[in-house]
Parts: C-alpha cells; sequence; structure tokens
C-alpha cells in the first residue's frame, strides 16, 4: 500500500537547461509569471561556471524579468530565507527560481512560504519549538535547477532550515514546496569538486539505503530506494575520478532524483536527524560527510541486532557485492566505496565536535525530528544514539 502525490514536471538529461525557456508562460508550461527570484548561493561557482548566465538567458527568452537573491550559505539559516521572503514580496516575483545545490533549493522552498504569507518562519515548523501553524497560502511556485547530486530536493517537498538562536535543524513543509519543475541537467553538476560530490552522492545513497530498511517501506518505494542505490553506488567512485564523464554523472543525479521520491512516497530513517544535529551545531560540517562520519556505527547497530537481515543483504548485492550472504556484507560494501570515494578517514574532530555534546545531540535529534525514529528497524534509544555517535568520532 502506498499513498502520494508528486506535483513536479523534471527534466532529466544532459543540455536540459536550454529547454527551460519553453517551460516558462507557454500554453502547457509548467509555471507562469512575470517576475522570477532568483535564488543562488553565497559563492561564486554558478557566475563562475557560467549557470547563471545560462540561466539568465532562459528566463530572457521566455520574456520574464527578474531579481537575484546571492545570500544562501551551506545549511541555510532562518534569518536568511526570512530576508529572502521579504525580498521577494518587495520585488514583486511571481515565482521562484532554485539554482544551485540542496541548500539553496530548501532555502527557495522556505522563502516562497514566507513570501506568501509572511510572519516568522518558526510559525510554520512542525518540530520542536515551532508554532505548528500550517501556512494559508500556497508558497510561490518553485522551478529548481539542482547544481548537485545529491539532496533529491528538486522533488520532494520538505526544506531543511536551520535556527541558530535555538540550534534546531528541521524540516520545513507547507502547501507549494514541491516544486512545479525540475530541471536535473548532469552538465551542471560535473565541475562539483570531488570531496563534495562525495559528500552529496553519500547524501543520496543514505535516503535510499534509509527508506530501504525503513519500517514505512512500500513496495512503491523499495523500487524505487533499489534503483537509487544501485545507480549512486555503481557510480559515484567513476563520477569523481573521471569528472567529465557524463554517463557516471548521470547516473548518480538519476539516483539522487530517485532518492527524493523516495523520501515522498516512503521515509528516512533516524540517521538524517542524527546528522542534523551535529551540523546544527557545527554549521561548517556539510550534510553528507556528517552522514559519511556516522554510518558505518549507524548501519551495524542494526546488523548486529539482526532487524533486518534480508534487506542488508539486498542492498549489498545492489552495491555490487553480488556473492552477498551476510548483513554484515553490507558494512563491507560501504566501507569499500567510501575508501574508493576518498571519503572513509572524515573525523568529527576536524570540524570543532567534541564527545561531551552527544547526550545534548541525541535529544535534539528527536525533538526536531521525532517522526524518523519510528521509522527505525529497531528502537533506538537515547542512550543507543549517544553509542553510535561515540563509536563514530573520531
Amino acid at each position: 500500500m502506498f499513498a502520494f502525490s508528486l506535483p513536479t514536471t523534471a527534466l532529466f538529461g544532459a543540455g536540459k537547461l536550454n529547454e527551460l525557456h519553453s517551460q516558462i508562460n507557454a500554453p502547457m508550461g509548467a509555471v507562469h509569471g512575470r517576475k522570477a527570484l532568483v535564488v543562488i548561493s553565497n559563492g561564486k561557482s554558478v557566475r563562475a561556471n557560467g549557470y547563471l548566465a545560462r540561466l539568465e538567458s532562459e528566463l530572457r527568452q521566455a520574456g520574464v524579468d527578474y531579481a537575484i537573491f546571492d545570500k544562501v550559505m551551506a545549511n541555510p539559516t532562518k534569518p536568511v530565507v526570512e530576508e529572502g521572503g521579504r525580498f521577494a514580496r518587495e520585488s514583486g516575483c511571481d515565482f521562484i527560481v532554485a539554482l544551485g545545490g540542496g541548500s539553496v533549493i530548501d532555502a527557495a522552498k522556505a522563502i516562497g512560504l514566507l513570501a506568501a504569507n509572511g510572519g516568522d518562519l518558526w510559525d510554520y515548523v512542525m518540530f520542536g519549538s515551532g508554532k505548528k501553524q500550517w501556512p494559508q497560502k500556497p508558497g510561490l511556485p518553485i522551478v529548481a535547477i539542482p547544481t548537485t547530486a545529491g539532496t533529491g530536493s528538486e522533488t520532494d517537498g520538505g526544506a531543511v532550515i536551520t535556527n541558530p538562536e535555538t540550534n534546531e535543524k528541521t524540516g520545513v513543509f507547507g502547501p507549494g514546496t514541491y516544486p512545479v519543475l525540475a530541471v536535473v541537467d548532469p552538465e551542471l553538476m560535473m565541475s562539483v569538486p570531488a570531496k563534495f560530490k562525495a559528500y552529496q552522492g553519500f547524501d543520496a545513497l543514505f535516503h535510499s539505503t534509509e527508506g530501504y530498511i525503513s519500517t514505512a517501506r512500500n513496495e512503491f518505494s523499495r523500487m524505487l530506494a533499489a534503483e537509487a542505490i544501485r545507480n549512486v553506488s555503481q557510480n559515484l567512485a567513476r563520477s569523481i575520478r573521471e569528472p567529465q564523464n557524463i554517463e557516471a554523472m548521470s547516473n548518480v543525479a538519476l539516483g539522487s532524483y530517485l532518492s527524493g521520491i523516495q523520501m515522498a512516497v516512503g521515509s528516512c530513517t533516524s540517521a538524517h536527524p542524527l546528522e542534523h544535529a551535529l551540523s546544527a551545531y557545527h554549521e561548517k560540517l556539510p550534510h553528507g560527510a556528517g552522514l559519511i562520519m556516522l554510518s558505518k556505527a549507524y548501519y551495524s547497530h542494526f546488523v548486529e541486532r539482526h532487524a533486518c537481515d534480508a534487506r542488508f543483504i539486498e542492498m549489498a548485492k545492489l552495491m555490487g557485492m553480488e556473492d552477498a550472504r551476510r548483513p554484515e556484507d553490507f558494512i563491507a560494501a560501504l566501507t569499500k566505496l567510501q575508501e574508493a570515494c576518498g571519503v572513509a578517514d572524515l573525523k568529527m574532530s576536524d570540524y570543532g565536535i567534541d564527545p561531551s555534546e552527544f547526550p545534548r545531540m541525541a535529544q535534539n535529534a528527536r525533538d526536531t525530528l521525532g517522526p524518523n525514529f519510528l521509522n527505525d528497524p529497531c528502537p533506538l534509544s537515547d542512550s543507543d544514539c549517544v553509542t553510535i555517535y561515540r563509536k563514530s568520532y573520531r
């Protein structure tokens, strides 16, 4: 059994950015409006690589005016998206185009909600200290153009935003947070530096490995997760070794896209909130890097308890270990992939994380995204969470 709605038109493939203009203000186009807010990061990459110029050309071809908001950082924060919401309203924007990684797309979703509804972002947050008010109006329509293969944010309805005042990193949802259009063009992802390509690729992988072992799994989410695991795990290292290999990059991008849909029809487990707590307190930690640091101890916890042996064996086979017979083989396949991608030796201590923080982080993870813990293949206690953190620490 499953129930879901995916209201996102997708253009997938190399060169698809060149077709964006045909989806704007056309009779059968995905988005309509006279002015767009273009949301990008506070870095230089989309300008330096020419992606912003290509986007601007597409908007001009569609006869659309635009304003640029370029203040989004990794792990986007509440003050920045609130500023973006005010800017979108004051600029008279009808829709939003997010050009960048998952942080930019997530920020755009929150900006769209605030542009339409006003108020404080935490009014609309359903977890932790959020006021749990459902937005009265749909957010501005979102066009998502990912320049990384990792979050799947181009096709799901959630935005992960950090409140620096409360150290909460949690999901923001509401009407209109699903993008109306996703342009997934692997050409835009090839210039990502190797280590970040690895962090992003493992984020995509873990969206689906979590979904694969989740108690909320269904046949549709299982199918999506399996294909995502296969595409990412068997192509990520090659996309890093051969940065001009468009086939490898396309397969990783497909896995990331499928993982986004998996999250819409299935679920993630507690691994994501456990990482969110790490990067909520240490904002320079990339989300994917934190997930990698936790992964072996996290999945080993369930392997050692024989929580879902068959599922771990199946995932090992999807990752290329055709002779897998034991659940521990998944941990071996995961370790091998991390070594091949050059991320097997990441250290929490390099980001200023101290073991004394782990009890507070365990509580933070449960407070901010408690429902994810309900999907674990066997229950995790707070003590279990602290043990996973400690076993992951270097």
